[in-house]
């Protein structure tokens, strides 16, 4: 299939290219790869999405990116910086590139601001947040359920703004249970665990209740989700005392939350999930440069779907909830 828009498509920064977990790749050659790869936005990228059958990207800046910082007001300036370079990256190639912001959640003030400023006047359709963002110190994550988020999610929805939830790996506090096998960490396991979590806190929080047209998109099929809903929502049934929530979670799932095939190329769990949530609701993604593009495209354009799901996915929903014809 031509003209596929893939959008969990990262890039970096040389000041953030000494950030990249040991697990991107434990391979020294293979690592040199992904991060010489992640710095480039120019013809080998180019050519690589055309090989694919890629019209157009959205780029994102790579976990743990904005999130991992510590501080406050650093925070605050290097989101800005990284969208203003993002920002260039995109108006030398405005046909084929587009721009996820990247926001300083350690302050949701300036994060609001900042939001505004990425949608307002650099044309930035969507924004990526990669995982619970850090405040004061390593150990210490603030995650997006939270109140003092809500400003920040009220201006998304009156935007009309997605926001990706991208993984990354757990706090150190809750990293026991992967003690003695690193093997389980990051893309392997651990980013679908805390992801899945995260994603649950959300809707359990009341959120989509006070904001109901917000969106959120979580990559690789949902982060198993679409085929664990029924057993949560179940469960959770039974603890009505404790719930802060109106509505079945298998609703705000299917109401509120788009997924991708980043990183998931399973045609089983495709097909269950547009079972659960419907084609209109599942989106083209590559996870590129920590997956091959070529792979995902021979695998997505050969994929037993109708043709008409493989047109949503490949392209038409991605320009509907981003507004890209716009």
């Amino acid at each position: 299939m031509k003209g596929k828009i893939a959008l969990e498509e990262h890039f970096n920064l040389p000041e953030f290219d000494h950030e990249l977990p040991v697990y991107v790749n434990t391979d020294s050659k293979l690592r040199k790869d992904v991060q010489e790869r992640l710095l480039d936005a120019g013809a080998r990228r180019l050519e690589e999405m055309d090989d694919a059958g890629i019209e157009y990207s959205l780029l994102s800046l790579t976990a743990p990116g904005i999130q991992k910082q510590i501080d406050r007001g650093k925070a605050v300036v290097q989101a800005e910086q990284a969208n203003d370079d993002l920002a260039e990256l995109v108006a030398a190639n405005p046909t084929r590139f587009g721009g996820l912001a990247a926001l300083p959640m350690q302050d949701p003030v300036a994060a609001t601001a900042e939001l505004t400023r990425c949608a307002t006047q650099l044309g930035f359709p969507g924004v990526m947040v990669n995982g619970f963002t850090n405040i004061g110190d390593v150990d210490t994550g603030w995650y997006y359920d939270h109140e003092r988020f809500w400003p920040v999610w009220e201006r998304a929805e009156g935007l009309g703004i997605p926001i990706y939830l991208h993984p990354r790996d757990s706090l150190p506090a809750n990293t026991g249970l992967y003690e003695g096998h690193p093997e389980l960490l990051g893309a392997t396991w651990a980013f679908t665990v805390e992801t899945a979590t995260h994603a649950l806190r959300v809707m359990t929080s009341g959120l989509f209740d006070r904001f109901p047209k917000l969106t959120f998109i979580l990559g690789h099929l949902g982060e198993t989700l679409p085929l664990s809903i029924w057993r949560i929502e179940h469960r959770a049934s039974n603890l009505r005392d404790l719930r802060r929530f109106d509505k079945p979670l298998s609703h705000y799932l299917r109401e509120n939350f788009y997924v991708t095939t980043s990183g998931n190329l399973h045609t089983p769990s495709l097909q269950a999930t547009v079972s659960e949530l419907s084609a209109d609701h599942v989106l083209f993604s590559t996870d590129y440069p920590y997956e091959s593009m070529r792979e995902a495209a021979t695998w997505f354009d050969r994929v037993p779907i109708s043709e008409s799901d493989r047109i949503k996915i490949g392209r038409t929903n991605a320009r509907q909830l981003f507004r890209l014809d716009e």
